[in-house]
């Protein structure tokens, strides 16, 4: 079984043109089998309401492991998940279970990016397509990659452990971790290439 590594090619202040960038570079990729999935820290009452409003389609879940292990009966509901429709809107319920984390998975390319990076504001949140397929380049040292061909986009944050908060959005590239020889490198930097990009930081795994 292989594992992705992700590299960052593209930082900036500006929502609307890091996820312009980010939809450049999955079109280098066969879009044939993609999705799109969205997941945003919501650290208050105000927050979780005015998204479950905006996306009622959208699932509201914990990511507190000692809540899970003080009560592993759940009887919020909110470890597996909540659909917004029979989340409660009560303040008190609500700010007692903060941070909540809400995500829309698996759905068509094109059919929620823009909404969510509208959406997302100040907040940490990640974009992130999955099942593509990066195209076969073998005078490059460059191969077709489908398992672990994705393309993110974080915003206020630039760490796939989405747990540090910055003022800006990162773009990365995930390609297939082979033998640590560089050519997981060699192979994000020709991809960045393609939209006139470059890798501008040390690999994410």
């Amino acid at each position: 079984m292989s594992n992705p590594v992700a590299y960052p090619v593209y930082r900036t202040t500006d929502p609307v043109l890091a996820l312009s960038v980010a939809r450049q570079l999955v079109a280098v990729g066969d879009q044939q089998y993609a999705e799109v999935s969205v997941n945003v820290e919501l650290c208050t009452v105000a927050e979780v309401l005015r998204i479950r409003e905006a996306l009622p389609d959208a699932w509201f879940r914990k990511e507190d492991v000692e809540d899970w292990a003080r009560d592993p009966s759940d009887p919020t509901g909110l470890h597996g998940g909540v659909h917004a429709p029979e989340l409660s809107s009560d303040p008190d319920f609500l700010s007692s279970h903060l941070p909540l984390w809400a995500a829309m998975e698996h759905r068509a390319v094109g059919s929620v990016e823009e909404e969510f990076a509208a959406l997302v504001g100040p907040n940490i949140g990640e974009i992130w397509w999955s099942s593509l397929i990066w195209p076969d380049v073998p005078d490059r040292g460059v191969y077709g990659e489908a398992d672990n061909a994705r393309v993110s986009l974080l915003f206020n944050c630039r760490t796939q452990g989405l747990d540090e908060h910055t003022d800006d959005h990162t773009v990365l590239v995930h390609v297939r971790r082979r033998n640590r020889d560089g050519s997981e490198e060699r192979h994000a930097t020709w991809l960045a290439e393609q939209i006139g990009q470059s890798v501008i930081g040390p690999p994410q795994e």
